[in-house]
């Protein structure tokens, strides 16, 4: 297969090295556990966490007469993900064996997908910045394919002295491959690139996208050439279950091989682990080749094929992915394309975002939901399906700004208890006091306490009227932040003599 390069060296993103600039070029396999009940090719059950072998059929272990029958549902998910992908879906595709040594795959061999896999091209848009300037770089990164196949089983080694326990759980759970092509350029656009990969899938439903579970993980490949030059020999770092290591992995390599070539050396095709305590890559075997594998049709199972109809009732269903998503919130909604990027990140974030702003102002639930909920999540280390407010709360919160019952002061006091004790914000503005004081004459006495106890600070206003802003704080103060703002403001500059 020719590979072409399709970007334009940047010289932004090379890497300087002692004998001058280098290119990384990386493509990524990642692999993505289907979302569905039962495994790929038997009735087992896929459910995580459950204890070790109990999720194991006759087919999984490889009894002698047992044979495979394809998931349906596996298909439907595979060919969900193309879609969301912009592939090509291909109506005919074809089960291979991949011969290689499973000690923890019992038949010995894989069954997966090599010259007709169920999904061809498609592109994934990924957007690096803002830069200092607020903008954005949208780049396109290609998809090679997507295959169904299945996975293997886990090696649990620190159980015996001198044995390694293993666990069939895992093995024939469905797998989509998701091949990219070699089209990254640095560690940030391959976080990039599997944050939005992630993203895409979760909002499908076809991956829980959960790396910690290993439901979700990539082989990184990394190679470097001078600037211009052919594609250099590349190493595969296998199974990285992180975001933040796949960066830490690609620096790492790139880096190691950079040194290698500039003291004359060169690069060994081979397989790497990384390993994050030591934030390094390590050898782990020579790196095989496809006429390695000998890969040759199962003959347990026929090829695959499905009409424009399965395709296009799946299209038909398909829910609003987060590039059209983003769109419309800033289309509609009038939110910045940073804002929209912040809340398109992750479904169950759009979800909240869209409760709190369905019939209130898009920016003001923006604001809050990004600033002040997100912050609160991230200083706790909860996700936002473990948050303590609910949309409906924030969504009151909000009202209550509007109606001018609390200040935004006190709409920060309310939902950090709404945060910390929960409860209807309305009430605990009742039960508390905490409304906002509109009395006029109210805040005018205490407009008039403050200007007569500070005399030296009102002949620096009549110099400096900007100084005014001083009096406006201190009226809040005391009245406990309750008073409106805007009268506030409008009374001191009155009682100042300051024109608007």
């Amino acid at each position: 297969m020719t590979i072409v390069d399709v970007r334009t060296p940047d010289p932004k993103r090379f890497i300087p090295g002692a004998t001058g600039d280098w290119e990384v070029i990386i493509g990524m396999e990642v692999h993505a556990q289907v979302l569905s009940n039962s495994k790929l090719f038997s009735g087992a059950a896929t459910e995580f966490g459950k204890p070790q072998n109990s999720n194991v059929s006759l087919v999984d272990a490889a009894m002698p007469g047992m044979l495979p029958v394809i998931n349906e549902e596996c298909v439907r998910q595979a060919v969900r993900t193309g879609l969301g992908l912009k592939a090509q879906i291909n109506k005919r595709s074809v089960f291979d064996r991949k011969n290689y040594f499973y000690p923890d795959l019992p038949q010995g061999y894989q069954i997966s997908q090599y010259k007709d896999p169920i999904v061809g091209e498609g592109t994934i848009i990924i957007s690096l910045g803002p830069d200092r300037q607020g903008q954005f770089e949208d780049i396109e990164i290609g998809i090679e394919r997507l295959h169904l196949e299945q996975d293997a089983g886990k090696l649990v080694h620190d159980q015996h002295a001198t044995m390694s326990y293993v666990d069939l759980n895992r093995s024939g759970v469905a797998l989509m491959e998701i091949v990219s092509k070699p089209d990254m350029r640095s560690s940030e656009e391959a976080k990039a690139y599997m944050t939005k990969l992630r993203s895409i899938v979760r909002y499908l439903g076809t991956c829980d996208g959960n790396m910690d579970e290993g439901s979700m993980r990539a082989d990184v490949n990394v190679s470097v050439r001078r600037p211009g030059e052919e594609f250099g020999t590349r190493c595969e770092i296998k199974n990285v279950n992180s975001i933040r290591f796949i960066g830490q992995a690609i620096e790492y390599e790139a880096r190691r091989q950079i040194g290698i070539l500039e003291d004359g050396g060169s690069i060994e095709q081979e397989t790497r682990l990384f390993d994050p305590n030591k934030g390094e890559t390590r050898s782990m075997r020579s790196k095989e080749d496809a006429h390695d594998y000998r890969y040759f049709p199962d003959p347990d199972l026929l090829p695959l094929e499905f009409d424009d109809a399965f395709v296009k009732g799946l299209e038909a269903d398909l829910p609003e992915l987060p590039d059209d998503k983003k769109e419309r919130f800033v289309r509609e909604l009038r939110l910045s394309v940073y804002d929209a990027s912040v809340l398109v990140s992750e479904k169950a974030i759009a979800d909240y975002f869209e409760a709190v702003a369905d019939g209130r102002d898009g920016k003001t639930a923006a604001n809050w939901v990004i600033n002040d909920l997100l912050g609160a999540l991230n200083r706790t280390g909860k996700s936002i399906e473990e948050t303590s407010v609910s949309p409906a709360q924030l969504g009151t919160i909000i009202d209550l700004i509007k109606a001018e019952t609390i200040s935004g002061k006190i709409a920060k006091d309310l939902f950090e208890i709404v945060l910390n004790e929960g409860g209807d914000p309305a009430e605990i503005v009742e039960v508390r006091g905490m409304k906002q004081v509109t009395d006029t004459g109210a805040i005018e006495r205490a407009v008039d306490e403050i200007i007569a106890a500070n005399p030296d600070q009102v002949a620096k206003v009549q110099a400096k009227p900007t100084l005014a802003g001083w009096f406006v704080g201190q009226v809040m103060k005391a009245t406990g932040g309750k008073a409106n703002p805007q009268a506030v403001q409008a009374l001191v500059k009155a009682k100042l003599g300051i024109e608007e």
